[in-house]
Formats: C-alpha cells, sequence, structure tokens
C-alpha cells in the first residue's frame, strides 16, 4: 500500500492530537511505528492490521487502538480504502489524565467483550459523528473536533486501558527498542544503499546475530523489509508523479530491475506499469 494522501486540520504539537482522513489504494503497508497512539476507524473495505506480529481483521465502521511506539503494519483487501485515522500524544493528555504515559492501551477486536461491547460501539459511534461534522465543514469545525476527540479519547482511557503496576522486563523492553531503532534507520535511509553492517552497528551487533535478531523479530529478513519499504514509497510515485518507472525505481534505492519488478509484484500482485496506467486512466477521468 501506498503512503496514503492525508487531509490535516490539526496538529498534534498545538493541540495533542492529528486527524487525518485517508483514502488509499488497496495493498501492504510495512511495519512502522509512532510515538503517539493511533485511533482507526474504517469506512469502508476490509483491511487485516498487525501490531507486535499479531494479526486482526477490521471491518467496516469499526475501529482498532495502536498503542503508542507498537510496531504495526496494515493490509487493506480492497482496491481502495477509507478510514479516518487519529493520532494522540499521550504525553500531551497529561495534563488531564497524569501518568497517562503508563496506561497501556488494547481495543483489537479481542479486547471487546460483552461487558464493554456497548462502550465500543457508543466509541464507534463518535467516530461517525466526527466524519459527519467534518463532510458538513461548519464554522465551528475546530470546536466540535476537539469536543469529539477529547470523548473518544476518554471513552478509551475509561473502558479499554489500565495502568501499568509492573514494568515489562528489561529484556522485552530493550529488544522492543532496538526493533524500532531499526525500523527508523530503514525509514531514514530507504532511498540510499543501505548496508547491513551499518545497521546492525546502530544496535552493537554483529552483522549475523543482527540477521536473526531482525527475523525473529519481523517475520521476515532486513533485506526483504527494506525492499518492502522502498516499493511501498514507490507506489505513491507511480500514483503522483509522470517520472518514467526506472527512475522512480532508482529515486527510491532499487538498483536491481529484476528484484524490483519482483518484489513490488509480491506485494501488489500487479506491475508498476499497471498501477501508473491505472493512475493516469483516473488522471483523465477527472
Amino acid at each position: 500500500m501506498s503512503a496514503p494522501y492525508y487531509e490535516s486540520f490539526r496538529e498534534p504539537l498545538t493541540s495533542g492530537f492529528r486527524i487525518t482522513y485517508v483514502t488509499a489504494p488497496g495493498g501492504y503497508h510495512p511495519p512502522h511505528w509512532h510515538e503517539e497512539l493511533e485511533i482507526l476507524f474504517h469506512l469502508n473495505g476490509e483491511s487485516d492490521i498487525t501490531i507486535d506480529g499479531k494479526k486482526y481483521q477490521l471491518h467496516p465502521k469499526h475501529m482498532i487502538v495502536v498503542d503508542a511506539r507498537q510496531v504495526h503494519s496494515t493490509f487493506s483487501h480492497d482496491p481502495t480504502s477509507m478510514f479516518v485515522c487519529i493520532h494522540i500524544s499521550k504525553s500531551y493528555m497529561e495534563k488531564y489524565v497524569p501518568g497517562l504515559d503508563l496506561y497501556q492501551f488494547r481495543c483489537t477486536p479481542e479486547d471487546v467483550r460483552d461487558d464493554n461491547f456497548q462502550d465500543y460501539l457508543d466509541t464507534c459511534m463518535l467516530l461517525q459523528d466526527l466524519t459527519k461534522a467534518y463532510i458538513r465543514n461548519p464554522v465551528t469545525l475546530s470546536m466540535e473536533t476537539e469536543g469529539y476527540v477529547l470523548q473518544i479519547f476518554a471513552r478509551l482511557i475509561q473502558h479499554f486501558s489500565r495502568p501499568q503496576s509492573t514494568l515489562p522486563e528489561n529484556a522485552s523492553l530493550l529488544n522492543a527498542e532496538r526493533i524500532r531503532t531499526a525500523i527508523s534507520y530503514v525509514i531514514a535511509h530507504y532511498k540510499e544503499p543501505v548496508s547491513l553492517q551499518e545497521a546492525a552497528d546502530q544496535l552493537g551487533f554483529s552483522k549475523e546475530y543482527f540477521c536473526r535478531f531482525f527475523k525473529k523479530a519481523m517475520g521476515m529478513s532486513f533485506l526483504q523489509y527494506v525492499n518492502e519499504v522502498r516499493a511501498a514509497h514507490i507506489y505513491q510515485d507511480l500514483e503522483n508523479t509522470d517520472l518514467p518507472v526506472a527512475e522512480i525505481m532508482e529515486q527510491n534505492g532499487f538498483t536491481n530491475q529484476k528484484l524490483f519488478n519482483r518484489t513490488f509484484k509480491s506485494i501488489y500482485g500487479c506491475t508498476p506499469s499497471a498501477v501508473k496506467r491505472k493512475a493516469a486512466a483516473a488522471a483523465d477521468r477527472s
């Protein structure tokens, strides 16, 4: 899946949250992470959301919460998916709930039970109302938006979070931080010739140990992950630029044409040229 198109009207640095209404092509978006908690609310289509290696199905008009600093990926089964994405800074929201940064949030399909099912539905209804307000675009939109987000987050705190009475073991914390470091390194350098040795050096590992560590944690080799990140960015460029496929490929770090074609087709089920033709046809119709 390409990096989605975002329409933002709220920046987290000033309000503690950011809302984006996303229309994105179907397919796969590689594992990534961010400092903020993320709420995903599907408006249409079906997706698989993988959080810390566990896969969940997300249906239309349902939500899932990805806690801050959790590694996650998405796979959309539909040609075009629309969803609401809200990023919330737990640190910023501590002005309302002290110690919130130490709360653990869990709201996946398996966390919805009989005793909190109505709370889950009510929260989804608030997300629908938020979307309706955005479509109406009243002069009070900014005020209404803040009110909805605070209500949604308050319900998550009340019904889908818990203070961590004990911290995870030091080894688990360290390994999670190491994986985030490796992911951040790839995201920062995917356009360049990514060096396995340099990536291993980020963690103070030998190349051999780093390869074993990464594959055990992520379920794929380091090189495969690098190429998936590159392919995701290439998909976006294919849809949004007039550059030739070969030039887009090289700009995003691929130097081996055969490897690129094989990787791209294995992820998206089509060729880069097909994506480019489809984008051009859509532009002609509009």
